[in-house]
């Protein structure tokens, strides 16, 4: 685990992850997400859904924000903490940035399509309104391996 890591993040990673799990019932990539409000409460989950709706933008992070926010009442989650499996693509951190969510904290990095530290920064760009705190590789190991299965038997 990385240093600085919240001990309660590989618990909420367990959850992000029992989402991802979830995602395969539907033949969706594995990947699963979990909102927390500052007192640790689940507000908000999501997993990859875009076969099950043939819906693009039906990603894990995104169906969290929208179930936090539907939970909520309001769109401004600016006192939680987003958990997801995969490092947030460039469509997701955007929704991040809008929901105004201070803290990601993400499993396995995404070389491919990340835009939380690999390809891309868009969470930490200084330019932009709003500056998101990045916890990478929290149970990286797990949740790459079930990306890694799931993409061997597709």
């Amino acid at each position: 685990m990385p240093l600085g890591v919240d001990p309660h993040h590989e618990e909420l990673m367990g959850l992000a992850l029992d989402e991802a799990t979830a995602a395969l019932q539907t033949r969706d990539v594995p990947v699963g997400a979990v909102i927390v409000d500052a007192a640790g409460a689940v507000i908000g989950r999501g997993r990859n859904a875009r076969e099950a709706r043939s819906d693009p933008t039906a990603h894990a992070e995104i169906e969290a924000i929208r179930a936090a926010t539907a939970t909520r009442g309001e769109w401004r989650l600016d006192d939680a903490v987003l958990v997801v499996t995969l490092e947030p693509c460039v469509m997701c951190a955007g929704a991040i940035l809008a929901a105004r969510i201070p803290t990601v904290v993400f499993g396995a990095w995404d070389e491919k399509a990340g835009a939380a530290g690999s390809i891309h920064d868009l969470l930490r760009d200084r330019r932009l309104m709003h500056t998101v705190e990045v916890v990478p590789g929290v149970r990286a190991r797990e949740c790459g391996e079930l990306l890694t299965r799931f993409f061997r038997e597709v």
